[in-house]
C-alpha cells in the first residue's frame, strides 16, 4: 500500500534519473514494435482488437486515477478532470479510435504529440517516483497518447495537412477560452494559464503572468508546425520530383 498512499514518503521523482529514462525507453521500444507489427499484420480483425484495446487503456487508466484521488479525498473539480491538452487527448483518443473520427485524429495528433512528448520530458508527478503508483499511471497514460497518435497515423493511413495546423491552433484558443471561464468557477489552473506548474518547466523562462501565455501560444504553433514538418517535407519533394500525390483525408 505504501505505493498508493497520497502522502508518499518513498523516493521522490527526479528528472532524467534512471527510472525516467527506463520508462522513455520502454515507451520507445513499444511504438517501435506498434509500428512494425501494424505494418506487418494489416487485416480487419487484428486492427479491431488492437483500436478497441488501446481505447480501453486510455479509459481505464483515467479511472484509475479518479478511484485514487477519491479513495484520499483529493478530487477536485478544479484539479482531477481530463481538462488538459493530455487528458482531453486521451477521452477524444479513446473515441478516435472506436469511430475513426479524422477530425479527432488531428486533435490527437497535433495536442497529443505536442503535450504528450513535453510531458514524458518534463514530468509534472511532483513528489512520486518510482515505485509509486503515480509514475506508472503518469508515464502509461502520455505514453498511450504517442502510442494512439502513432497507430491512427499508420493503420488509418491518416496525415496532418497543413490546414490541420492552423484547424487545431483555432480550436485550441477556442477551448482555452472555455478552460479560462472553468478555471475562474472552479479555482482551477487547467492548461496553467493561471499560473505556472509547481514543478520546474519551461515556463520558468517565459517571463510573468499573463505574458507566459503568449509565448506558450508561440510555442504550440511552433511545435504544430514541428509535427506537420516530416509530411511538409515529404510533400515538397514529391513536387520537386514532379510525382503526382494522392489526396489524403480532407
Amino acid at each position: 500500500m505504501v505505493s498508493f498512499v497520497y502522502d508518499y514518503a518513498g523516493n521522490p521523482f527526479r528528472i532524467y534519473s534512471m527510472p525516467h529514462w527506463i520508462a522513455l525507453g520502454i515507451i520507445a521500444l513499444i511504438d517501435i514494435l506498434m509500428v512494425r507489427w501494424v505494418k506487418n499484420h494489416r487485416n480487419n480483425r487484428s486492427e479491431q482488437i488492437v483500436r478497441y484495446s488501446l481505447a480501453a487503456l486510455l479509459i481505464l487508466q483515467e479511472i484509475s486515477l479518479s478511484i485514487w484521488r477519491l479513495s484520499w479525498n483529493q478530487w477536485r473539480p478544479g484539479t482531477s478532470l481530463p481538462l488538459h491538452l493530455c487528458g482531453a487527448a486521451i477521452v477524444l483518443g479513446a473515441v478516435m479510435l472506436v469511430n475513426r473520427n479524422y477530425r479527432l485524429y488531428e486533435l490527437i495528433y497535433f495536442w497529443g504529440l505536442g503535450g504528450a512528448v513535453q510531458a514524458l520530458l518534463q514530468p509534472d508527478i511532483g513528489p512520486y517516483g518510482f515505485p509509486h503508483y503515480r509514475f506508472f499511471q503518469f508515464f502509461v497514460s502520455h505514453g498511450l497518447i504517442v502510442t494512439v497518435s502513432l497507430y491512427a497515423t499508420v493503420s488509418f493511413r491518416y496525415r496532418p495537412q497543413l490546414r490541420s495546423v492552423w484547424r487545431v491552433f483555432i480550436i485550441t484558443n477556442i477551448y482555452m477560452a472555455f478552460i479560462a471561464l472553468f478555471n475562474w468557477l472552479t479555482d482551477g489552473n487547467y492548461l496553467f494559464i493561471c499560473h505556472k506548474p509547481e514543478t520546474a518547466s519551461l515556463m520558468d523562462f517565459m517571463g510573468p503572468w499573463p505574458w507566459y501565455i503568449i509565448t506558450l501560444e508561440l510555442m504550440a504553433l511552433i511545435s504544430f508546425m514541428l509535427y506537420y514538418s516530416p509530411f511538409g517535407l515529404y510533400d515538397w519533394w514529391l513536387r520537386r520530383r514532379r510525382i503526382v500525390q494522392p489526396e489524403g483525408v480532407a
